[in-house]
């Protein structure tokens, strides 16, 4: 973080709760912008990834055995 930036956080946290909290939902706002050439990446990732399901070339987890296991790790 550069100095300015924690300068500015500094300030911002002097501020009320109300104002800090429009605050970050404008920052998050401004972080939130669709961006068409990733859509589409992501979207040929998903084409590809059906397209293998369908040929077989990749298989399943069952969403039960992937919490599971993410509870183990927890």
């Amino acid at each position: 973080m550069t100095a300015s930036t924690q300068s500015l956080l500094r300030e911002a946290l002097q501020l009320p709760s109300n104002d800090r909290a429009a605050l970050v939902e404008g920052l998050i706002l401004s972080l939130d912008q669709p961006d068409p050439s990733l859509d589409a990446l992501w979207l040929k990732e998903a084409e590809d990834r059906l397209a293998a399901y369908h040929s077989g070339e990749l298989g399943t987890v069952d969403a039960e055995d992937v919490f599971r296991e993410l509870g183990k790790k927890v």
